[in-house]
C-alpha cells in the first residue's frame, strides 16, 4: 500500500467551523424575522377582533339608537367576550379606557403577556372609526391606524 493511497474520512475541522459560521449566519437572519412575523400574526388576531367588536357596537346603535346599555349609562351595549384560550388580546370597551356614552365609545384590545404579547401592545378604535396603536418601546405605534410593523406602518 501506498502513502497517501488511503481514502480519509469524516471532516477536518475547518470544514466543520465554516459550517458552523454559515448555519450561525443563517440563524442570525432567520430567527429575529421569524419572531417578527408572529408577532404580526398576534397583532392581526387583535385589529380582527376590534374590528368584528366595533361592528357590533354600530349594529347595536342602529338598534337602539345608543351605544350604552341605559339611556345616559356608561355601559357599552355590547359585552366584549372574555378571551379564548388562543386569544392574544383581551378587548375591553370603557374603563380603563374612556367611559361609554349614549353616542360615543372607544374599544381597546391590550396584549396578554401570559400569551407572548406585551400589555404595552395597546389598540384602539372608536365609534367615529379612528384607530390608534402602541407598542413596546418606539415601535408599532401611530395616531391614526393599526401599525402592523415595528416602524409604524398600517396594514
Amino acid at each position: 500500500m501506498a502513502i497517501g493511497s488511503e481514502k480519509t474520512r469524516g471532516f477536518t475541522l475547518l470544514e466543520v467551523m465554516i459550517t458552523v459560521a454559515i448555519v450561525g449566519i443563517l440563524a442570525a437572519i432567520a430567527l429575529p424575522s421569524y419572531a417578527d412575523y408572529v408577532t404580526r400574526s398576534k397583532i392581526i388576531d387583535g385589529t380582527t377582533k376590534l374590528g368584528d367588536f366595533k361592528a357590533k357596537m354600530d349594529k347595536y346603535f342602529m338598534d337602539n339608537r345608543r351605544y350604552t346599555t341605559l339611556p345616559g349609562g356608561n355601559i357599552c351595549g355590547v359585552t366584549p367576550l372574555v378571551p379564548a384560550t388562543s386569544d392574544y388580546f383581551v378587548i375591553v370597551c370603557g374603563p380603563p379606557g374612556p367611559v361609554p356614552t349614549d353616542t360615543t365609545f372607544t374599544v381597546t384590545a391590550t396584549g396578554i403577556p401570559a400569551k407572548g404579547m406585551s400589555a404595552s401592545f395597546v389598540y384602539t378604535v372608536n365609534e367615529t372609526n379612528l384607530k390608534t396603536s402602541a407598542g413596546p418601546g418606539s415601535t408599532y405605534n401611530s395616531p391614526n391606524c393599526w401599525a402592523v410593523r415595528k416602524d409604524g406602518s398600517c396594514s
